[in-house]
């Protein structure tokens, strides 16, 4: 999939400029599909060309123009026919840590616990965020009664995917450090 799939997704919540599409990726697409700002401008100029969306200009004052961007008819289209299509393949895990942690047998022990640590670290801020986003989401209501009222439940879906791998990599981080203390009090 490219990154093209997750702008249209993203342009279903209405109207936005590139900034807005930006912070809409940091807080909630970016559990799933990251994207720099850089890349995402760029997707924006192709998504246009192809007339998946449309843009319009913004007179500012005090600032430059800006430009928003909203689907076409083409976008809803094309984003459909992908959402009914079954993914190529199934997900794959492509994780450097891991590759780190295959590496370092027979180092430092404290090296390794170091960089699972500092995984903790970052899946406990993620959790955080995306707890405020849920938050931000539901709005003072219960899970069913937002799954009955919300327009759209896609976002919410999504982001319950986001809180569980967290939760799993805050799992898989315990239960190595307490494998690798095991190991250093045998060895």
């Amino acid at each position: 999939m490219s990154l093209k799939y997750a702008v249209l997704a993203a342009l279903l919540e209405g109207e936005a400029s590139g900034y807005e599409l930006s912070k809409l990726f940091d807080v909630s697409l970016a559990n799933f599909w990251p994207a720099t700002p850089q890349q995402l401008y760029r997707e924006l100029e192709r998504l246009a060309q192809d007339g998946l969306i449309e843009a319009r200009v913004v007179q500012q004052e005090r600032r430059p123009n800006k430009r928003m961007f909203t689907l076409t008819e083409a976008g809803r289209t094309d984003l459909r026919v992908f959402a009914a299509t079954p993914p190529r393949r199934p997900t794959a895990i492509r994780d450097e840590l891991l590759i780190k942690i295959q590496a370092l047998d027979g180092t430092d022990p404290a090296v390794t616990r170091e960089l699972i640590e500092e995984r903790m670290s970052w899946a406990r801020g993620k959790l955080a965020r995306y707890e405020r986003v849920r938050e931000r989401l539901v709005d003072g209501r219960s899970e069913e009664e937002y799954l009955r009222e919300a327009d759209r439940v896609g976002p919410y879906l999504t982001l319950m995917a986001g809180i569980a791998f967290e939760e799993q990599n805050l799992r898989w981080c315990e239960r190595a450090l307490v494998l690798l203390e095991r190991r250093a009090a045998v060895g």
